[in-house]
């Protein structure tokens, strides 16, 4: 919620000087934006000490609304998928690894073709033939390197192939367009998991590993013994992926901005009882908006409810069509005569877009017997998922007990992946080449920094 300063002077002139000043945090996108704004109107006409009031009053409800604003942020992520063997289903393959710009893919490359592929047409136009056969070099060798360290942390925690186990990379930037034209570096992410745990993520700050669980310490500390590639890391974030980032808007910013504008979130006020007596669920949910920064707000009587009204606010969600959806909720009285609206304020609106509760909302009732059917086969459904997840984590946890006399995983295993052999020459430079869409001239993906060596192989 936006909160409004202003000072008031009286000046010589007998003007009324009035400055406002805007400031506000937006916790998602962390950002903050102060907007000055100053009115001035002269004091001598008849009633102006009753109007000065009016549009103070005005002026600051209009403000709350008007002046946030949307930070322009892009973001450019590669994930990486792989499972310790196959699975026989259509569509899933035993290696994965995709480009994302701005959430949207890019490139793609599985194990079964072998190959990557461009994912928008202005990917394929504008990198030459040559981009594309040396990043299906690159992701080839990701994925022998993904096979061999499962199959090591597989060894080290003593366990077999009859469970499948999934290893995760994900890296990328994320940066703002600055006021010389020049993109701002915002932030850097590189972190893996193994089995949907967090693993090892990488502290861009500081420049070294973060190790969420003391099994990952180990790890943790040889590869911060080799700071060159850990400064290879941090250069990578910083640079390199901000430098293609940058080139890849400019390859597809008309498309980009096309989808953006053709992409308006659309609001709805939905409300329903809930199953404390005379109260309603409000929510304000918003779909189909592109890019994912957004601001939602739900308004009673124009102002802005927050978490300390007992908003609570959603996750941004994927729709299947590249756009996304986020929702919002607060409990209010069913006798509230309030007026609620949903308001909304994206990129691609010209103004923020308010729609006001009709007061309608469902009951629950008149489902018959097809609501009750329906909601004890979830319930059913969800039990089944809960119950066989118990036993895996059993399983799994009893096969690392017995094996480290732990209760707990241990991920010493990839410890023997080992970083980049510091000792052969040069070799987080032939990294940034090998891995480059374009030779020399750099590379949109970071090498992989846990490259296996034959030396540390178990």
């Amino acid at each position: 919620m936006a909160t409004l300063y202003f000072d008031i002077d009286r000046t010589k002139s007998k003007s009324l000087a009035i400055i406002f000043t805007d400031r506000m945090q937006l916790a998602d996108l962390s950002s903050v934006f102060v907007v000055k704004v100053k009115l001035s109107f002269n004091l001598n006409s008849r009633g102006c000490y009753v109007m000065w009031k009016i549009l103070l009053f005005g002026f600051c409800v209009f403000s709350a609304t008007a002046i946030q604003q949307i930070p322009e942020r892009h973001s450019l992520y590669y994930v990486y998928t792989a499972m310790s063997k196959p699975v026989a289903a259509p569509g899933i393959f035993e290696f994965v690894a995709m480009g994302l710009l701005d959430d949207r893919q890019i490139d793609y490359y599985n194990s079964r073709d072998k190959v990557k592929v461009p994912k928008q047409d202005w990917m394929k136009e504008r990198n030459t033939k040559d981009y594309w056969n040396k990043g299906t070099q690159s992701r080839r060798s990701k994925e022998q390197w993904f096979k061999v360290n499962i199959n090591i942390l597989m060894e080290r925690m003593k366990q077999n192939n009859s469970d499948i186990h999934v290893l995760q990379w994900r890296h990328g930037c994320e940066i703002e367009p600055w006021a010389d034209g020049k993109p701002k570096f915002m932030k850097g992410v590189d972190e893996y998991s193994y089995d949907g745990r967090d693993f090892l993520s990488f502290d861009d700050s500081n420049s070294q590993w973060v190790a969420p669980t003391s099994a990952a310490v180990p790890t943790k500390q040889k590869w911060d013994g080799v700071p060159i590639l850990n400064q290879y890391t941090k250069g990578y974030l910083e640079s390199e992926c901000v430098d293609w980032l940058s080139k890849f808007m400019k390859y597809g910013e008309k498309e980009l901005e096309m989808f953006a504008k053709d992409s308006a979130p659309r609001v709805y006020p939905l409300a329903k009882k809930t199953s404390s007596p005379d109260k309603l669920l409000l929510t304000c949910f918003a779909t189909g908006f592109y890019p994912k920064d957004i601001l939602l707000n739900i308004k009673k009587d124009k102002i802005t409810l927050t978490e300390a009204d007992g908003v609570q606010t959603g996750d941004v969600l994927p729709n299947g069509d590249n756009t996304h959806q986020l929702r919002k909720s607060v409990e209010i009285p069913e006798s509230d005569r309030a007026e609620y609206e949903c308001e909304v304020i994206h990129r691609s609106l010209e103004k923020p877009v308010i729609v006001k509760w009709d007061g309608s909302y469902a009951t629950n009732q008149g489902q018959g017997i097809l609501g009750i059917i329906l909601g004890i086969i979830v319930v059913l459904i969800i039990i089944g998922l809960i119950v066989g997840i118990v036993i895996y984590k059993r399983r799994i946890i009893g096969k690392y007990a017995d094996a480290n006399g732990t209760g707990h995983s241990s991920f010493a295993g990839l410890d023997s992946a080992g970083r980049d052999n510091p000792k052969d020459q040069d070799s987080a430079s032939s990294q940034r080449s090998t891995d480059s869409g374009q030779g020399s001239a750099g590379s949109d993906e970071t090498s992989n920094p846990l490259l296996h060596n034959e030396a540390d192989n178990v």
